[in-house]
C-alpha cells in the first residue's frame, strides 16, 4: 500500500509516536520514518507471542489461515495455529492464538500464526525496513528496556530516535477497524515504561495511551476482564487467555521479527 497521507498524520515531528491499525503503521513508519515498531494485540496475537517465545519457539506471523500459510508452515516444518473455536472443538488437541492453550503445548519450535490484527500489521510491516518487536502486558518492560538501551543510549546522542507503538485493534463485523480498551492499555504500558527509563518526545498520540495505561493500572487485572474484549472472550470459554494476557511484567523476553520470524533477542 502507497496511500499518500498528510506530513502531520506521521506524528514525524515527534520521536515516539502512537497509532492504530495497518494504516497507523504506514503513516507513522513509512513517511515519517520510524527506525522501531512495536506491536501491540494483547488480546491475543502478540501476548500468544510473548508466551510463545518465553517456551523458546519461533513464531512465524501471516495474516490469515490460507493455503500460503499452510504452504508456509510445510515448508519451514512448522506448526500452523488453527482457530480458537476450531481447537475448542478438537478438545485442546491443537495449537491456536490462545496463549492460554500454549502454555499446555509440548515439543513445538515453530508456529506459523495467522492473525487478522496483530499478526497482519507486523506481517505487512516485515520489508518496511524497521525493526519489528512484539509487546503484550507481560513483557511491555523488558521491551521497554531493550528499545532505551539502543535508542536513549549516550550513544544514540545527536541522533533522532525514532520508534511507533501501533496498537492493533480489533475489526467490526464491516472489517473497519475497532479500537480497543485492551490494546490502549498495552500501547500505554510499553511507553509509561520507557517514560519511567526517561524517554522523552512523545506525541499528544502517545501522551494519551500512556496516561490511559497509568490511569487503570493499580486494577488492571479487572479492568482487562471488564473490557468489552476481555468479556468477550470470557463468554465464548477463553477466560483463561485474558488472565494470561493481563498479567503485568512476568516476562523478560523481547520478541523482535527477522527474516518473518519472532524470536527473542538477548
Amino acid at each position: 500500500m502507497n496511500t499518500e497521507f498528510d506530513p502531520e498524520h506521521g506524528q514525524s515531528a515527534y520521536p515516539v509516536r502512537f497509532d492504530w491499525g495497518p494504516t497507523g503503521a504506514e503513516a507513522t513508519i513509512g513517511p515519517a520514518g520510524a527506525a522501531y515498531a512495536v506491536v501491540v494485540d494483547v488480546l491475543s496475537f502478540t501476548t500468544t507471542v510473548t508466551v510463545a517465545v518465553e517456551q523458546g519457539i519461533e513464531v512465524f506471523p501471516h495474516p490469515w489461515r490460507d493455503a500460503r500459510a499452510k504452504e508456509l508452515a510445510m515448508r519451514l516444518g512448522a506448526t500452523l495455529a488453527v482457530g480458537r473455536f476450531e481447537a475448542l472443538a478438537l478438545e485442546g488437541r491443537h495449537v491456536s492464538l490462545s496463549p492460554a492453550s500454549l502454555l499446555q503445548s509440548h515439543d513445538i519450535t515453530r508456529l506459523v500464526l495467522p492473525s487478522p490484527n496483530g499478526s497482519t500489521i507486523s506481517f505487512g510491516l516485515a520489508d518496511s525496513g524497521c525493526t519489528v518487536l512484539a509487546a503484550s502486558l507481560r513483557n511491555r518492560r523488558a521491551v521497554a528496556a531493550h528499545l532505551a538501551t539502543r535508542l536513549w543510549a549516550p550513544s544514540a546522542v545527536g541522533h533522532a530516535p525514532s520508534l511507533t507503538v501501533i496498537a492493533g485493534g480489533e475489526r467490526w463485523p464491516d472489517d473497519s477497524l475497532r479500537p480497543c480498551a485492551e490494546d490502549l492499555w498495552g500501547s500505554g504500558a510499553v511507553l509509561a515504561a520507557l517514560v519511567d527509563l526517561g524517554v522523552e518526545g512523545l506525541s499528544p498520540e502517545a501522551r494519551v495511551a500512556e496516561q490511559a495505561f497509568r490511569a487503570v493500572e493499580p486494577e488492571l487485572v479487572g479492568e482487562v476482564a471488564a473490557c468489552a474484549g476481555g468479556r468477550e472472550l470470557a463468554a465464548k470459554g477463553f477466560a483463561d487467555d485474558v488472565e494470561v494476557a493481563s498479567q503485568l511484567d512476568v516476562s523478560d523476553v523481547v520478541p523482535v521479527l527477522t527474516d518473518g520470524c519472532f524470536a527473542s533477542v538477548d
